[in-house]
């Protein structure tokens, strides 16, 4: 009789979990003993399960969710494209996707051909989707690269900027919203956007302090005279007058008031923002202003008072039947379309017609709009942008005074 463990013999596969309950039981093992050797098996495997979905939850916090959504929809077009030309997805080649981008720069069937800063966006979508796919597309291969620097030289313009908005401006589109609940957070949302230089997604992603939401991407910190907060509360300033105001709401009211008043008087204190941007951490400081109807400070201040905001997201939205002030998070949507309505509202740039200036403005015009008017070193500008370079703050600012500087009057002509 062969001996049963042969050299000569196959190797054996891994058992499986079934295989392994029933070698244990010819072995002569009881069924208790059988459940408690597979009960030790169980737990790592549950632990796996959990690190394999928070290492997927890592995957897709790796881009913001608007890139997400992009890129999402530039392989669904590139895809469909793929489908009416007869090519395969995989594997990838550069030959089809640079005739893919051939056929973007082309209007057919009543769509326009797109422009090259989203031709651009595209091909990045498509090269992301390829790298999930665990392909890799050459994008410096000739067919991809001879034809982008084509497009570019043949279809290339200047990037249309949105319109900036200056300090006027904003005071006119604040005075277009109401003292309510949904004005006084739409008052905050512009003023904390505009004194901050804030991407919308950074404004709508605040919270009341850090490690308070999965979700968010910045915290606030509000300080009086001396580096602390209007209360004394230190490194949680929200959580007190919050507290205050449930107890004994007019005291907290006159409390936050003198706190104010106090501040403003020194002209200290402010607000301090920490910020998880697209180029990493930032801390941005907005000072008190000179009084509490332009103050970006107070009116936040009135904003999580009144909505009886200490925990969680910052800007929240407001029920329409009952005015109440939601859990969630607001869309960094609703603050495009706050810009946008606002400024129609107070009547800037009158001189377009109304389409021309719905698509004039936009959340960046906030951004624009402080890079613009603010008459200090670029340095200090870009710090509190959070650009990673002087040339990308230079694009923000807007000529607002054209010709005020005559370089023809001054070389003697």
């Amino acid at each position: 009789m062969p001996d049963e463990n042969d050299p000569n013999d196959p190797p054996k596969p891994f058992p499986s979990r079934r295989d392994e309950g029933a070698e244990l039981a010819v072995a002569g093992t009881t069924a208790e003993q059988m459940a408690r050797a597979l009960d030790r098996r169980e737990p790592a495997s549950s632990r796996l399960d959990a690190l394999s979905q928070k290492a997927r939850d890592y995957a897709r916090n790796a881009r913001s969710e608007n890139t997400q959504r992009a890129y999402e929809s530039d392989w669904r077009q590139f895809s469909s494209w793929l489908r009416r030309s007869g090519f395969d997805p995989l594997p990838p080649d550069p030959r089809t996707v640079g005739l893919y981008l051939a056929a973007c720069m082309e209007s057919e069937r009543g769509r326009e051909a797109v422009c090259v800063a989203t031709l651009e966006r595209r091909l990045s979508g498509i090269c992301w989707r390829y790298r999930q796919l665990g392909q890799a597309l050459d994008v410096s291969d000739p067919h991809i690269a001879t034809v982008l620097a084509g497009i570019r030289r043949a279809h290339g313009r200047p990037p249309v900027q949105k319109e900036a908005i200056f300090a006027d401006d904003l005071l006119a589109m604040l005075a277009t919203l109401e003292n309510d609940l949904r004005g006084l957070r739409d008052k905050a949302i512009l003023a904390i956007g505009f004194a901050g230089g804030l991407r919308r997604s950074e404004i709508v992603g605040l919270d009341c302090g850090p490690d308070q939401t999965e979700d968010g991407t910045g915290w606030i910190e509000i300080f009086a005279g001396g580096g602390v907060d209007a209360f004394g509360a230190g490194k949680n300033p929200v959580a007190k007058p919050f507290e205050a105001a449930i107890e004994a709401p007019q005291e907290a009211g006159a409390a936050i008031a003198d706190g104010l008043e106090g501040s403003r008087a020194t002209n200290e204190g402010g607000l301090l923002l920490t910020i998880n941007g697209k180029t990493g951490w930032r801390e941005v400081e907005i000072g008190r202003g000179s009084s509490p109807l332009t103050c970006p400070v107070a009116m936040l201040e009135t904003w999580l008072r009144l909505g009886r905001i200490a925990h969680g997201p910052v800007f929240r939205p407001i029920a329409r039947k009952n005015a109440g002030v939601g859990t969630e998070r607001l869309t960094d949507k609703h603050v495009a379309r706050l810009v946008q309505k606002t400024a129609l509202a107070a009547g800037i740039r009158g001189d377009l017609s109304e389409g021309e200036r719905k698509r004039a403005f936009s959340g960046h015009s906030l951004r624009a709009g402080l890079a613009s008017s603010a008459q200090i070193e670029e340095a200090h500008v870009q710090r509190h942008l959070g650009h990673a370079s002087a040339e990308m703050t230079r694009r923000y600012q807007r000529k607002r005074d054209r010709f005020k500087v005559n370089l023809t009057k001054a070389a003697g002509l």
